[in-house]
């Protein structure tokens, strides 16, 4: 898979993270990518998916304590993890608590730098825009994610905030990466959730 700023979005997920209930999946609009851009060799291929692996995990943890199952991590080149998270806004009564911002959080402390350059955050959902301008901020090297998120995605579902070349710094984005069991998770949890509440 080549890599653009990539925002790839091979498979869409139709979710909103926050409290929209539903079970349906649609194919994400395929965004252009720059046939120009370096590929993707095997090994880094091979590390995305073992990292998204180590966020789906967080993910299901999410589901645990009744939260949106969405796991977010960060790492460094040699997939040491910096800093880990999944949404916490119910728990935490924080709207600004999603699993990027969590991950990104301790990762901060971890490293006593509001700055962290040189890293990669491996997200289960396309990241929202709030989401976006915490990673842009942090100076990341990388935000690699696995569904798309046609109702909130930033990374070019809905908006592309990592397009705009006015923006003091560019961070390449990668999507599609084990997307369908992200996808599966989200889904799976949003017919639980509506077949709890058909019963209630």
């Amino acid at each position: 898979m080549a890599e653009r700023d990539l925002r790839d979005t091979t498979a869409g997920f139709n979710a909103g993270v926050t409290n929209t209930v539903t079970d349906s999946a649609t194919a994400g609009t395929a965004a252009p990518i720059d046939t120009a851009a370096p590929a993707i060799s095997t090994a880094q291929a091979d590390f995305d998916t073992a990292m998204m692996r180590l966020a789906l995990a967080q993910a299901e943890a999410a589901i645990a304590v009744g939260e949106v199952p969405v796991g977010a991590v960060l790492v460094d080149g040699q997939g040491q993890v910096l800093g880990t998270g999944y949404n916490r806004t119910i728990i935490d009564h924080d709207p600004t608590a999603h699993a990027e911002v969590v991950a990104l959080r301790a990762a901060a402390r971890h490293l006593s730098n509001y700055r962290l350059p040189g890293l990669s955050l491996y997200v289960t959902l396309e990241p929202c825009v709030m989401c976006m301008g915490a990673m842009l901020h942090a100076r990341l090297a990388r935000v690699c994610y696995g569904a798309t998120d046609p109702k909130t995605g930033a990374c070019g579902s809905v908006l592309d905030v990592g397009a705009v070349a006015q923006l003091n710094h560019q961070t390449l984005f990668h999507g599609g990466i084990l997307a369908e069991p992200c996808g599966d998770l989200l889904r799976s949890f949003f017919r639980a959730r509506r077949r709890k509440e058909i019963q209630t």
